[in-house]
């Protein structure tokens, strides 16, 4: 009786070569579609700025925002924090000269939407001369 001879199998072999040129090319896809951004951070400091000292003007409204969202009209007080009580106290104030400036003197942290309701209410008024007050840097006494 004649047995075949049984020879030893070789043992399955795993081909990295491939997988690893497959991978090498997702990674040049990847490298080359993916867009490189960089989230860039402002730093702004609106209250200090290099100006002239201001010169007296005849027809002057000054309108203070203190840093909790207050509002004082030429040294008083508005009782309230809406922009028709603010309208109406900046009424009052210019009485009828439409061509009065109003000069915004705002703390440097009060917030924007405070600002910008003092603009609202001058529009509301009709006054459309509006300026703000900074401090030059030389005042600035180290502040930030």
């Amino acid at each position: 009786m004649q047995f075949r001879k049984h020879r030893p199998q070789d043992e399955p072999e795993i081909n990295l070569i491939p997988f690893i040129d497959v991978l090498l090319v997702v990674l040049i896809f990847l490298m080359l579609t993916t867009t490189y951004s960089r989230i860039t951070e402002l730093k702004i400091n609106l209250p200090v700025a290099n100006a002239q000292s201001t010169q007296a003007r005849p027809k002057e409204l000054v309108v203070m925002v203190t840093a909790d969202g207050r509002y004082v009209v030429n040294q008083r007080m508005v009782e309230g924090r809406g922009t028709d009580v603010l309208a109406a106290a900046l009424s009052g104030a210019a009485g009828t000269a439409k061509d009065t400036i109003i000069v915004v003197n705002a703390d440097a942290s009060a917030s924007h939407q405070s600002v910008i309701n003092v603009m609202d209410a001058a529009r509301r008024v009709g006054l459309s001369q509006l300026t703000f007050a900074t401090q030059s840097t030389s005042d600035s006494r180290g502040a930030p």
